[in-house]
């Protein structure tokens, strides 16, 4: 009996030594390009070659970086990332803060202020995660001119709300219907209204699905690039298209350092955002997943 449970004991380790082994390689995998960028953003020209994308810099600096900021040339002007860095934070919090507020209501008014056809309603607005981006940006474009928006980072930013409502509405839908009714009933029976229940009952419980919506609507809408390259004109470029013009831009010899450069501070954000939030955005998924 002792040699089975002791056979068993070393399967079992055996087992997970590999699973981690696994593991392992497939992250070295996937770090890999973050890598090569970080050590080529880091190296003088001269020592960029051809077969050397992983051999440590002999001088580190942080020129290209400081180019990459200020001074790089993004089409006819040379006035680096730093510019377009600015505009996507203009973008994205307005946008991020908006979207998630619309979505926390409607997931409030479809779980616990059902009406007839709100199933419908919820269809429909789900519909919306479905839709491929290219099929609306003449009618967008449209939309923006009526409204007066086009070219604006007001315009970006209703476009992202318009796109991101889908989603955050899934979000807080799912995470409400989990929440016992009853405490919105017995609220309602001592006069509590719409907003009142809203602020002293649903949003004290939803800081982990609130996270989940930040992080998911941060990430898609800094991430963007169609929707910044349709809709936007120089002056209100988000950093996605600032790296695609700076890396497609040609004048004179190919600074591959600087390239790796913006794309690490275009990168930083979200990076950040995942390191220091991931594990929340996972609890609040599951958070939401009980019932729904």
């Amino acid at each position: 009996m002792d040699n089975v449970i002791r056979r068993r004991t070393l399967g079992a380790r055996l087992g997970r030594a590999m699973l981690y082994a696994v593991l392992l390689l497939a992250a070295l995998f996937y770090l890999l390009p973050l890598a090569v960028m970080l050590i080529t953003s880091v190296k003088p020209l001269a020592e960029i070659s051809p077969g050397t994308l992983l051999s440590l810099p002999r001088e580190p600096t942080l020129a290209p970086w400081a180019k990459a900021w200020g001074e790089a040339c993004t089409g006819m002007r040379c006035e680096g990332v730093g510019v377009y860095f600015f505009n996507s934070i203009a973008i994205v919090v307005p946008a991020v803060l908006i979207s998630t507020i619309i979505g926390a209501l409607n997931g409030y008014a479809l779980t616990k202020w059902r009406f007839k056809g709100s199933e419908l309603v919820f269809a429909l607005m789900l519909f919306g995660c479905f839709i491929p981006f290219q099929v609306v940006l003449l009618p967008m474009a449209q939309t923006l001119g009526w409204l007066g928006l086009s070219s604006s980072r007001a315009g970006l930013v209703l476009v992202h709300v318009v796109f991101g409502i889908a989603f955050t509405t899934l979000f807080f839908r799912n995470f409400y219907v989990a929440v016992p009714t009853e405490l919105v009933s017995a609220a309602k029976l001592d006069g509590a209204g719409f907003f009142r229940i809203f602020w002293r009952i649903l949003l004290p419980v939803s800081a982990p699905i609130i996270v989940v919506s930040v992080i998911w609507q941060f990430t898609q809408i800094w991430n963007d690039f169609l929707f910044g390259v349709a809709f936007s004109a120089h002056n209100t470029q988000p950093v996605t298209v600032a790296l695609n013009n700076l890396v497609n831009t040609s004048t004179g010899v190919r600074e591959y350092n600087v390239d790796m450069a913006a794309a690490m501070i275009a990168a930083l954000p979200t990076l950040i955002v995942y390191v220091l939030a991931g594990k929340y955005f996972v609890r609040g998924l599951t958070a939401g997943s009980v019932k729904g």
